[in-house]
């Protein structure tokens, strides 16, 4: 599947009350191609702003070196004043996964832009969470010691120097001071609602599931004296959600009461599982949860795995479409209980999927994708359309998946269907990529045939160009060929062991994905004649050919299959 990488930087940066200042760093960050700023949060008693901006990795650290860049010129930490920690003019600088990417890839991407601020910039850095280098510098508190004011003995100190850029204190440092750039998990700032007006029973609540818990009282529970161990240190009872911090408080505004709570890391705590859980603690105090408030943007895999554990739950088949998955998830957790949800302004990805000024054709509807291909520009072509059919097949593979699970009697059956349709999703949505991916691939071909060929050099680059666009068009269509081939699988099951009353549409499914094939192959075919390197080109030409002949005999097995359950009926 086409899984595009994002990630998330947040930087602070030590300026809150200048928006002339801040408008210049945050136009550093929109100057780089692909990266989207999302919010710009100043404060003036703590004289320091959050900007927060998504994006391709490259396109993200490119951003973030050139605002750390602009602020190290534009801000002076010896007139710097406020109620925050801070150190530099770029104070701490995180790298957050948000999708197709992990968090040791954005701890070493902010190794080396830490580095590279260190060297070009001359600014030092220590790298901290993830990031760090060392145990104790996971915390952010331990790179930030004594603040500002403590940089220029710690310069110089052994243990206690950057771990890029370390020199002694100079002017340099003491206009720009230093940042710290780290990675860290993605946080999620949710307020779940309660039945309640009563804020100390929405504190109880809190103390139930936030990881720290609540002190351990002598006596009784609630008034006790808290105990505390030989050290004189509260002894405190832990809660039920790890990475989680959470308290309760009343809010005018909706005129109810609530649970505060950050999650931490979302791969430990789960939005979904600390939902059920605060149901559950709430419901063991006769008090019930209406609703979940989102505080800022979530990725979409939030919404997609509480959309899923939900069907689950429900026994229903979670091999449906993702726009069907996120709106179980926004239903079952009452996201929309306060206000409106709208996941296009709640959700990363689709916020910057807003921002694409490329259309795609699986975008449109399906008479303008017929229109467009019926008109005279050669592309989309056969080879698009061969993806499409392949999709096609796959969805309607998917189709009798699911309604195989839902089949009245067949309960014990949903998970093995629902499985089959998972897989089906996944086949749709790789083929889908690829109905525009061969557009693309033809598109390359003209682009190579319109470049100049005045010189001997000019004509030896088209050339190349020219050969290597070719190649990646017949490998697109091979590609296709490949995935539509475990449709076959899909469809061969459905008509086998799937609703019976369905089986004519996993046959047009695998006469879809005979045709996908076939169509493809011709592509290949064609494509690779035009290879100067004529063992590669016979190594596709032989590839597509045993890929066709295969489609033929799934295709002649499940039809037949599929006629004899039609005359048994």
């Amino acid at each position: 599947m086409n899984n595009r990488q994002i990630v998330e930087c947040v930087p602070n940066f030590s300026e809150g009350r200048d928006m002339n200042i801040i408008r210049q760093i945050t136009d550093c960050i929109e100057s780089v191609e692909g990266v989207k700023l999302l919010d710009v949060d100043p404060g003036e008693a703590t004289n320091r702003t959050v900007v927060t901006f998504v994006g391709a990795p490259e396109a993200v650290c490119e951003a973030a070196f050139r605002a750390v860049g602009k602020a190290g010129e534009l801000i002076d930490m010896r007139r710097h004043h406020g109620a925050h920690p801070r150190m530099g003019a770029t104070d701490v600088l995180p790298l957050i996964p948000v999708s197709g990417i992990t968090l040791e890839e954005c701890a070493a991407l902010a190794r080396q832009l830490a580095e590279r601020i260190a060297t070009e910039h001359r600014i030092p850095c220590y790298c901290y969470e993830a990031a760090a280098y060392s145990e104790e510098r996971k915390n952010l508190a331990v790179c930030r010691t004594g603040e500002y004011e403590a940089l220029r003995e710690r310069l110089s100190t052994p243990g206690q120097m950057p771990d890029h850029g370390a020199r002694p204190f100079d002017d340099d440092v003491a206009r720009t001071g230093c940042t710290a750039v780290g990675a860290r998990d993605f946080l999620i700032a949710v307020n779940f609602n309660l039945n309640t007006t009563s804020t100390r029973r929405a504190n109880a609540i809190a103390f139930d599931v936030r990881e720290k818990g609540r002190p351990k009282r002598e006596g009784n529970a609630i008034t006790g004296k808290p105990l505390k161990d030989a050290e004189g240190n509260t002894i405190m009872l832990p809660g039920t959600l790890k990475s989680t911090k959470a308290i309760g408080w009343y809010i005018d505004e909706y005129g109810i009461a609530q649970v505060s709570m950050n999650i931490t890391n979302i791969n430990v705590t789960p939005l979904h599982v600390a939902f059920d859980e605060v149901c559950r603690c709430a419901q063991n105090r006769g008090i019930r949860v209406t609703g979940t408030e989102i505080v800022g943007l979530i990725p979409k895999r939030t919404l997609l795995e509480a959309g899923r554990y939900f069907l689950e739950k429900q026994h229903r088949s979670t091999g449906i479409p993702e726009g069907d998955i996120i709106d179980i998830a926004i239903r079952s957790m009452g996201l929309a209980d306060l206000k409106p949800f709208n996941p296009k302004e709640k959700v990363i990805e689709f916020m910057l999927d807003d921002e694409s000024k490329d259309k795609r054709l699986v975008d449109l509807t399906v008479k303008r994708f017929a229109e467009e291909t019926s008109r005279e520009s050669p592309a989309p072509g056969g080879g698009t359309i061969a993806a499409y059919m392949g999709a096609l097949g796959a969805a309607l593979g998917t189709m009798v998946a699911n309604l195989s699970s839902h089949k009245a009697g067949w309960d014990d059956r949903w998970e093995e269907f629902s499985h089959w349709a998972d897989q089906g999703q996944a086949l749709e949505a790789q083929l889908l990529h690829l109905v525009d991916e061969d557009t693309q691939a033809f598109n390359r071909i003209m682009t190579a045939f319109g470049m100049p060929k005045g010189s001997d050099e000019e004509k030896a680059a088209r050339s190349a160009a020219i050969q290597a666009a070719t190649l990646y068009a017949a490998e697109v269509p091979l590609e296709t060929m490949r995935t539509t081939m475990e449709v076959f699988s899909l469809c061969r099951a459905m008509v086998k062991d799937g609703n019976p009353n369905s089986v004519t549409d996993a046959g047009v499914g695998t006469l879809a994905a005979r045709a996908a094939v076939l169509g493809a192959g011709m592509n290949v075919m064609i494509n690779a004649s035009s290879l100067k390197d004529k063992e590669q080109a016979q190594t596709l030409i032989s590839q597509a050919k045993e890929l066709m002949e295969k489609a033929n005999e799934e295709e002649k097995v499940i039809t037949s299959a599929v006629f004899d359950i039609i005359n048994r009926e």
